[in-house]
């Protein structure tokens, strides 16, 4: 297989499991919070939805590599 096809497998493989991880996310703030007036405390997360933070995260690393490694491989080709 040729490293290009990997890459575009890498990115488009991320960039779908990264769409879906962050619309699984819980939303953290109501419509007020938008124009200044969250009634709602800092809290941390705990349990899947910190683990689903986290692989969001793992999987936005990845798809950033898989972009810039894409575009500065072809300069050394």
């Amino acid at each position: 297989m040729n490293i290009n096809l990997i890459l575009q497998i890498i990115t488009i493989t991320s960039a779908i499991l990264m769409v879906s991880a962050i619309l699984l996310q819980q939303r953290g703030a109501s419509l007020g919070a938008g124009f200044g007036s969250s009634g709602e405390l800092f809290t941390t997360r705990r349990g899947i939805d910190k683990n689903l933070f986290e692989v969001t995260i793992i999987l936005s690393v990845i798809f950033v590599l898989s972009i810039l490694t894409g575009l500065i491989l072809p300069a050394f080709g």
